[in-house]
């Protein structure tokens, strides 16, 4: 029979526990967020789509100063194509980086043609600026479960973008955070406003009335079915 002292059973535990925690991790959980490649990204050599040079023209057309950016591939199946950064298009908006040719178009149309004028009909002052969380990031679906669960976010494919406040030229901020559900009927027919002209451009739209993870922000896409909430 092996004896051990304290210290090989110290050992012996410690290996114990490190393999039980191996084997939960393998049954049945989230696979874990994908990791960008170390380094820089990969760029892909490859001729924009018939699809995305009618949007980069569509763009043109709407008097959107922009920029193509090329196809990169960060690793973990977080691969950027067709994306463009917008430069102006006559609403200063925070944290715009790479955004699919199809997402910055429709962003442009809501901002323009649904943002700009409910603050002007509702709150009598146009919004001069909106503020956002970002566009492309890395990583998995956040709050999600289900057939969701261990699923690439469409941010990963810079699909996608976080709206969290709105600024209007009298100097008032609208945040969803703080004012999704404002006692005031004003900014709430502003958010609804706004939030109902994305459900109508968009393919998917998320607020604080989905889920707990979207309690700061309004969340856009263009994949998958429409769904609006």
């Amino acid at each position: 029979m092996r004896v051990y002292g304290r210290g090989g059973r110290r050992r012996i535990a410690g290996v114990a526990g490190l393999v039980l925690t191996l084997m939960l991790a393998a049954c049945g959980g989230e696979r874990p967020a994908p990791r960008p490649r170390n380094g820089a990204p990969i760029t892909l050599s490859s001729e924009p789509s018939r699809e995305t040079r009618q949007c980069f023209a569509d763009l043109s057309g709407a008097n959107v100063r922009y920029s193509p950016l090329p196809d990169r591939d960060f690793g973990g199946g977080c691969i950027l194509t067709g994306t463009v950064q917008l430069i102006d298009f006559g609403l200063p908006t925070t944290n715009l980086k790479a955004m699919t040719c199809p997402l910055s178009r429709t962003f442009v149309a809501w901002a323009r043609y649904g943002v700009v004028p409910a603050g002007r009909e509702i709150l009598g002052s146009p919004v001069v600026k909106i503020e956002t969380f970002g566009t492309y990031s890395c990583r998995g679906i956040i709050g999600g479960g289900g057939a969701t669960a261990g699923k690439l976010s469409e941010h990963a494919h810079a699909n996608a973008v976080d709206v969290s406040a709105f600024v209007l030229a009298d100097g008032r901020r609208i945040a969803i955070e703080q004012d999704w559900r404002n006692p005031d009927p004003a900014v709430r027919d502003f958010l609804q406003i706004v939030h109902a002209s994305a459900c109508k451009r968009f393919r998917t739209v998320l607020s604080p009335d989905y889920n707990a993870a979207h309690y700061n922000h309004l969340h856009f896409d263009m994949g998958g079915r429409p769904f609006c909430r």
